[in-house]
Protein backbone atom coordinates (compact mmCIF):
# COMPACT_ATOMS: atom_id res chain seq x y z
CA UNK A 1 0.00 0.00 0.00
CA UNK A 2 3.01 2.50 0.77
CA UNK A 3 4.13 2.15 -3.21
CA UNK A 4 0.82 3.81 -3.99
CA UNK A 5 0.31 6.11 -1.31
CA UNK A 6 4.06 7.32 -2.72
CA UNK A 7 2.90 7.16 -6.34
CA UNK A 8 -0.06 9.13 -5.60
CA UNK A 9 -2.71 6.85 -6.27
CA UNK A 10 -5.80 5.81 -4.37
CA UNK A 11 -4.76 3.72 -1.17
CA UNK A 12 -6.47 2.46 2.22
CA UNK A 13 -5.66 5.00 4.66
CA UNK A 14 -5.53 2.38 7.68
CA UNK A 15 -3.49 -0.64 5.92
CA UNK A 16 -1.34 -2.22 8.86
CA UNK A 17 2.09 -1.16 6.68
CA UNK A 18 1.22 2.22 7.17
CA UNK A 19 -0.31 2.31 10.72
CA UNK A 20 2.95 1.46 11.78
CA UNK A 21 5.24 3.75 10.17
CA UNK A 22 2.56 6.31 11.55
CA UNK A 23 2.63 5.02 14.97
CA UNK A 24 6.68 4.88 14.84
CA UNK A 25 6.71 8.73 13.83
CA UNK A 26 3.73 9.58 16.64
CA UNK A 27 6.58 8.38 19.13
CA UNK A 28 9.67 10.04 17.70
CA UNK A 29 7.34 13.15 17.17
CA UNK A 30 5.93 12.95 21.01
CA UNK A 31 9.52 13.22 22.11
CA UNK A 32 10.60 16.10 20.02
CA UNK A 33 7.51 17.91 20.73
CA UNK A 34 8.40 17.43 24.73
CA UNK A 35 11.91 18.97 24.53
CA UNK A 36 12.31 21.99 25.68
CA UNK A 37 15.18 24.86 24.56
CA UNK A 38 18.19 23.48 26.41
CA UNK A 39 18.03 20.48 24.38
CA UNK A 40 18.98 21.28 21.00
CA UNK A 41 21.36 18.39 20.63
CA UNK A 42 18.19 16.00 21.51
CA UNK A 43 16.04 18.02 19.31
CA UNK A 44 18.28 17.59 16.62
CA UNK A 45 18.81 14.16 17.35
CA UNK A 46 14.99 13.49 17.22
CA UNK A 47 14.79 15.46 13.99
CA UNK A 48 17.04 13.37 12.48
CA UNK A 49 15.23 10.31 13.50
CA UNK A 50 12.27 11.88 12.36
CA UNK A 51 12.06 13.54 9.23
CA UNK A 52 13.62 12.49 5.82
CA UNK A 53 16.72 15.50 6.09
CA UNK A 54 17.08 18.18 7.47
CA UNK A 55 19.78 20.82 6.55
CA UNK A 56 22.40 22.65 8.73
CA UNK A 57 21.00 25.75 10.87
CA UNK A 58 17.02 24.72 10.29
CA UNK A 59 14.78 25.25 13.75
CA UNK A 60 11.84 23.80 14.35
CA UNK A 61 9.74 25.30 17.12
CA UNK A 62 7.57 22.34 18.73
CA UNK A 63 5.20 21.41 18.47
CA UNK A 64 4.96 20.21 15.22
CA UNK A 65 2.84 16.78 13.49
CA UNK A 66 3.40 14.66 11.02
CA UNK A 67 1.96 12.23 9.38
CA UNK A 68 4.67 10.13 8.49
CA UNK A 69 8.49 12.31 8.91
CA UNK A 70 10.34 10.47 6.37
CA UNK A 71 8.56 12.28 3.49
CA UNK A 72 9.69 15.49 4.50
CA UNK A 73 12.94 16.91 3.55
CA UNK A 74 13.97 20.38 4.95
CA UNK A 75 17.09 22.96 3.41
CA UNK A 76 19.33 24.82 5.54
CA UNK A 77 18.77 27.70 7.26
CA UNK A 78 14.87 27.57 7.35
CA UNK A 79 12.61 28.29 10.46
CA UNK A 80 9.56 26.70 11.46
CA UNK A 81 7.49 28.47 14.75
CA UNK A 82 5.20 26.77 17.23
CA UNK A 83 2.67 24.33 16.06
CA UNK A 84 3.68 23.19 12.27
CA UNK A 85 1.60 20.50 10.20
CA UNK A 86 3.18 18.67 7.34
CA UNK A 87 0.98 15.66 6.72
CA UNK A 88 3.45 14.19 4.54
CA UNK A 89 1.32 11.09 2.77
CA UNK A 90 3.10 12.86 -0.15
CA UNK A 91 6.68 14.28 -0.44
CA UNK A 92 7.28 17.90 1.20
CA UNK A 93 10.24 19.62 0.05
CA UNK A 94 11.01 22.90 1.48
CA UNK A 95 13.92 25.04 0.27
CA UNK A 96 17.08 26.77 1.95
CA UNK A 97 15.98 30.08 4.14
CA UNK A 98 12.49 29.12 4.35
CA UNK A 99 10.53 31.01 7.12
CA UNK A 100 7.17 28.92 8.39
CA UNK A 101 5.13 31.37 10.43
CA UNK A 102 3.04 29.92 13.72
CA UNK A 103 0.18 27.14 13.03
CA UNK A 104 0.68 26.84 8.96
CA UNK A 105 -0.73 23.61 7.64
CA UNK A 106 1.01 21.30 4.66
CA UNK A 107 -1.44 19.19 4.11
CA UNK A 108 -0.67 16.28 0.76
CA UNK A 109 -3.69 13.90 1.53
CA UNK A 110 -6.55 14.38 -0.95
CA UNK A 111 -9.22 12.56 -0.29
CA UNK A 112 -12.23 11.13 -3.16
CA UNK A 113 -15.62 12.98 -3.58
CA UNK A 114 -17.09 9.70 -4.34
CA UNK A 115 -18.91 9.06 0.03
CA UNK A 116 -18.33 4.95 -0.63
CA UNK A 117 -14.73 5.61 -1.72
CA UNK A 118 -14.68 7.72 1.83
CA UNK A 119 -16.51 5.56 3.45
CA UNK A 120 -14.10 2.59 2.46
CA UNK A 121 -10.48 4.44 4.02
CA UNK A 122 -9.43 5.28 0.39
CA UNK A 123 -6.98 8.35 -0.08
CA UNK A 124 -4.32 9.93 -2.28
CA UNK A 125 -1.68 12.84 -2.29
CA UNK A 126 0.02 15.11 -4.13
CA UNK A 127 3.67 16.65 -2.97
CA UNK A 128 4.25 20.33 -1.98
CA UNK A 129 7.45 22.20 -2.98
CA UNK A 130 8.85 25.93 -1.31
CA UNK A 131 11.03 27.41 -3.18
CA UNK A 132 14.52 28.82 -1.57
CA UNK A 133 13.58 32.01 0.59
CA UNK A 134 9.94 31.28 1.31
CA UNK A 135 8.01 33.00 3.97
CA UNK A 136 4.78 31.50 4.60
CA UNK A 137 2.71 33.82 7.27
CA UNK A 138 1.38 32.39 10.38
CA UNK A 139 -1.86 30.11 9.94
CA UNK A 140 -1.24 29.88 5.99
CA UNK A 141 -2.76 26.37 4.12
CA UNK A 142 -0.87 24.76 1.22
CA UNK A 143 -2.78 21.95 -0.17
CA UNK A 144 -1.90 19.03 -2.16
CA UNK A 145 -0.53 19.52 -5.23
CA UNK A 146 1.37 22.91 -4.90
CA UNK A 147 4.64 24.84 -5.98
CA UNK A 148 5.39 27.74 -4.11
CA UNK A 149 8.53 29.66 -6.17
CA UNK A 150 11.87 31.10 -4.31
CA UNK A 151 11.12 34.45 -2.96
CA UNK A 152 7.66 34.18 -2.67
CA UNK A 153 5.91 35.69 0.59
CA UNK A 154 2.18 33.77 1.28
CA UNK A 155 0.36 36.62 3.50
CA UNK A 156 -1.15 35.30 6.94
CA UNK A 157 -4.02 32.94 6.61
CA UNK A 158 -3.82 32.49 2.90
CA UNK A 159 -5.30 29.21 1.45
CA UNK A 160 -2.88 28.60 -1.44
CA UNK A 161 -4.67 25.66 -3.90
CA UNK A 162 -2.61 26.29 -6.89
CA UNK A 163 0.73 26.73 -7.88
CA UNK A 164 2.46 30.38 -6.94
CA UNK A 165 5.72 31.79 -9.50
CA UNK A 166 8.53 33.17 -7.80
CA UNK A 167 8.63 36.76 -6.31
CA UNK A 168 5.27 38.05 -5.63
CA UNK A 169 3.64 38.53 -2.49
CA UNK A 170 -0.10 36.20 -2.28
CA UNK A 171 -2.64 36.70 -0.15
CA UNK A 172 -6.54 35.70 0.55
CA UNK A 173 -8.39 32.07 0.14
CA UNK A 174 -7.97 31.68 -2.10
CA UNK A 175 -4.56 33.00 -2.51
CA UNK A 176 -4.14 35.30 -5.06
CA UNK A 177 -0.67 37.13 -6.34
CA UNK A 178 -1.27 40.62 -5.03
CA UNK A 179 2.14 42.10 -6.57
CA UNK A 180 5.37 41.40 -7.70
CA UNK A 181 8.64 41.65 -5.58
CA UNK A 182 11.26 44.25 -7.07
CA UNK A 183 14.48 42.05 -6.08
CA UNK A 184 16.47 45.12 -6.66
CA UNK A 185 15.55 47.41 -3.73
CA UNK A 186 16.65 44.98 -1.47
CA UNK A 187 19.36 46.53 0.84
Amino acid sequence: MRERMLAGELYIADDPELDAAGAAALDVMAAYNATTARQEPLRRALLGQLLGAIGEGTVLRPPIYVDYGTQIRIGAGCFANFGLVALDVAPITIGDDVQIGPNVQLLTPTHPVDPALRRAKWEAAQPITLGDNVWLGGGAIVLAGVTIGENTVVGAGAVVTRDLPANVVAVGNPARVLRRIDRSAAP
